[in-house]
């Protein structure tokens, strides 16, 4: 067997495998209901509306939909192998938002560390000489239970996951006695104070 021969048959074989492994995601279909509207506009900006509101995303070229009564799939051209699913997975989240919303949780530990809100405002008190006040976004909907326990939700998964991490970073959990904020059921490893070194 000549040597371009073989060469031919290694890209082939390559080429093969990597449609095999690559973008196996982007390749799922993403299950419909029947309460969600999907339009795409000649402008290529996806609308998805649904029972808790509307999104839209502008998709790159290269990118298309192919949707039927039951499940939508994602297409894409050899050049947009690098995208295929990261655009499946937010055409997912925006389906999932639009109909179920997401939700992040918080927890305030800390002596006098409390949550509340007032108007479009979320007022914390976290053992500064001042309170701190953050504006919600449009879009977002807060609640606090029982003064400790903050609860964001909103139908844009990225919206709501940044809002959550901009009010832990207010106060971050310090590593002795876990004080600050943290989400629901985050694990803080403790760290030995001076004195149980010492000993």
């Amino acid at each position: 067997m000549k040597l371009q021969e073989v060469k031919k048959l290694v890209v082939k074989f390559f080429a093969q495998w990597n449609e095999v492994i690559m973008s196996r995601l982007g390749k799922t279909p993403i299950q419909l209901s029947n309460n969600v509207d999907i339009k795409l506009s000649p402008e290529r900006v996806l609308t998805v509306k649904g029972p808790k509101g509307e999104l839209t995303l502008e998709l790159m070229h290269g990118i298309d939909i192919e949707k039927n009564e039951s499940e939508l799939l994602v297409k894409n051209e050899s050049t947009t192998d690098a995208f295929h699913g990261l655009y499946r997975s937010l055409i997912k989240n925006m389906i999932l938002g639009v109909t179920l919303g997401f939700q992040k949780k918080l927890t305030l530990i800390g002596v006098g560390f409390r949550a509340a809100v007032t108007g479009n405002k979320l007022n914390l008190q976290l053992g500064f000489s001042h309170p701190t006040e953050i504006e919600l976004p449009k879009g977002i909907q807060v609640a606090v239970d029982k003064n400790v326990n903050i609860i964001i939700t909103g139908i844009d998964t990225q919206l709501v996951g940044q809002f959550a991490s901009e009010i832990r970073a207010l106060r971050p959990p310090e590593p002795y006695k876990g004080k600050g904020i943290r989400y629901e059921n985050e694990y803080v490893r403790k760290k030995a104070g001076k004195s149980a070194k010492s000993k």
